[in-house]
């Protein structure tokens, strides 16, 4: 006898959004526009030829970190304080002392952001980004990724009954095929990025579906809703009594390097911290550098690594915005410099994927430039734990 037992499909979760929440501003121009999906940024700038992320106003910020008794636990600072979630948020502050003393610092902290439910920093932008699905009727959510962000969005969107949609390539790392199989993804491969983000503006455009990442040629962030929930790393910390004076951050086009840096200035904006913390987006080959040294923010920038979470050839203006305000740059680290920054991390009890062994590849070279004091605190986010990993950091 057949002891499997259909399930009726059970009720989608309850969304709340955040009576704060008024509208949304270009980070580029300032142009403010009524609360709505605008996944391509903001259309003044686009037309302008200076593409650029749209971010979440709010009409008032708390002036205390109290987080709230119900819902999500940061819900007055994000577009929605009740939603889809899976238990993300909350992960820890670490003090690594024999590191901080290895590197002559004050202090090193890690955010480690493995320890969200599906091993990754991700879940934190699912949750904002499919409870805005949700809230505006979306039946399939849409996204290019062949990674942590793949993995995130069809877990969430089976948490949330919704369909999940996602672009990858053809040489996706298993570990990531298999989980989306199990959550039952629809899985499309894709030679290369450019046919990922084409097929991603189809189903948008044409058929209605909620795009979760971006898919803009020129590249900007990933929508506004879903890039919000990267704000909480930086309450988190404040609120742990992690304040930094420097934040290292694995960064490709800028999503979560964008997120801190803005829950950051709010903070400071609110006087709850005395000082904005300086910001640099660790990069596996020149791109941001060399956008920094001068060249086209719309250049494509090749590069190979095996640092799959950061990969990409595009830069967008959140990230240059977010270290040039944070008065930080960018760092480059390559495979092997990350590999031996992975190892010490393990050394240290922490697993995490090879572009978060970069962050400690990254501060050394700040430390031997002179740009972080031995007086100094330094955090790094860990973006990943490494189960996911392909590259061997221990060959």
């Amino acid at each position: 006898m057949n002891s499997l037992v259909s399930e009726s499909p059970a009720a989608p979760p309850a969304v709340t959004r955040n009576r704060r929440l008024s509208s949304l501003r270009c980070i580029h121009c300032a142009r403010e526009y009524p609360l709505q999906d605008l996944p391509a940024g903001c259309p003044h700038c686009a037309a302008a030829g200076t593409p650029a992320s749209l971010e979440a106003v709010y009409a008032e910020l708390p002036k205390t970190l109290k987080t709230a008794s119900t819902g999500y636990k940061w819900g007055a600072w994000l577009p929605y304080s009740r939603g889809v979630s899976l238990g993300e948020g909350g992960t820890p502050c670490l003090d690594l002392p024999r590191l901080a003393r290895a590197l002559g610092l004050r202090q090193l902290s890690a955010k480690h952001e493995g320890l969200n439910p599906t091993g990754s920093h991700k879940d934190r932008m699912s949750a904002q980004a499919v409870s805005r699905a949700l809230d505006v009727g979306a039946q399939t959510v849409v996204l290019a990724s062949s990674g942590n962000a793949a993995v995130s969005a069809a877990a969430y969107c089976a948490a949330a009954g919704l369909a999940c949609e996602v672009a990858t390539y053809h040489d996706m790392p298993e570990p990531f095929a298999r989980a989306l199989h199990r959550l039952g993804a629809k899985r499309l491969m894709f030679e290369r990025g450019f046919g990922r983000w084409e097929h991603l503006r189809n189903r948008v455009e044409r058929d209605g579906a909620f795009a979760l990442t971006n898919y803009s040629v020129p590249a900007v962030g990933s929508p506004a809703f879903g890039v919000e929930g990267y704000r909480a790393v930086a309450l988190e910390c404040v609120a742990d009594g992690c304040v930094p004076d420097h934040v290292l951050v694995p960064t490709a086009r800028g999503d979560l390097l964008w997120g801190v840096y803005s829950g950051l200035r709010d903070l400071l904006q609110a006087g709850l911290i005395a000082r904005m913390p300086r910001l640099w987006a660790v990069e596996p080959f020149p791109r941001l550098a060399r956008v920094l040294g001068g060249e086209p923010l719309q250049s494509d920038f090749a590069g190979q690594t095996a640092q799959f979470s950061t990969g990409g050839s595009t830069v967008t203006l959140q990230q240059a915005l977010a270290v040039q305000r944070s008065g930080g740059g960018a760092v480059v680290v390559d495979d092997a410099g990350a590999a031996e920054g992975s190892a010490r991390l393990a050394a240290q009890g922490l697993w995490v994927e090879l572009c978060a062994g970069a962050c400690l590849g990254a501060l050394a070279q700040l430390r031997a430039r002179g740009e972080i004091a031995p007086s100094e605190h330094a955090l790094l986010v860990l973006t990943a734990k490494g189960d996911r990993d392909t590259f061997d950091t221990f060959s």
